[in-house]
């Protein structure tokens, strides 16, 4: 039976939206395409008519996710509110982190087109973040950089501890927003 070109994109985007969802809360490795289409609410008998294979979702997969979190960096007021943020326990918390925390592990087992996907995707969240430093600064790219390996990193260590060590998690928080605004001062 066919469906409307509108129905056909609305099963891609609901795709999308669950593999993006459940990669990001279990790695590309631990989870499956029937998985993702069950999530999604279809039959993995379809999948193959949208994506040519599991790597091609997990590409687009990075698009979507660092698109969302490039906006959340433009949407932000300026560094120091996002900063609070990104080193919050309401984020360090969420099943579904940043790309970064999410899924940069598993990027360096995967195959080319994922790498470029995530690749990019850290390109542009670097220069999300270079958009709220002052234009005249001719260090800002690398305060750029820097602040989101700072970011990442407290990210994945604060994540890492927080269920055997609470308050050694919170200082992680602590300290990475403390060190992010001074490093924005220089």
């Amino acid at each position: 039976m066919r469906v409307s070109k509108q129905k056909a994109g609305e099963h891609r985007d609901a795709i999308l939206l669950a593999a993006s969802r459940l990669f990001r809360a279990r790695g590309f490795d631990k989870v499956g395409v029937a998985e993702v289409t069950q999530a999604a609410g279809l039959t993995h008998g379809g999948f193959y008519g949208h994506f040519a294979s599991k790597e091609a979702l997990a590409a687009e997969v990075c698009d979507l996710s660092f698109g969302n979190a490039v906006r959340r960096v433009q949407a932000s007021a300026s560094l120091e509110d996002y900063i609070d943020y990104y080193a919050s326990t309401e984020h360090r918390d969420r099943e579904g982190p940043c790309p970064m925390v999410a899924l940069g592990g598993d990027v360096s087992r995967l195959s080319g087109p994922v790498r470029a996907h995530f690749s990019a995707g850290v390109a542009r969240y670097v220069a999300a973040i270079r958009a709220h430093m002052p234009t005249d600064d001719p260090l800002a790219e690398g305060r750029a950089s820097a602040l989101v390996s700072l970011l990442v990193g407290s990210m994945n260590l604060a994540r890492a501890v927080a269920a055997t060590d609470p308050a050694l998690s919170e200082n992680i928080l602590l300290g990475v927003r403390q060190q992010a605004r001074a490093l924005l001062r220089g």
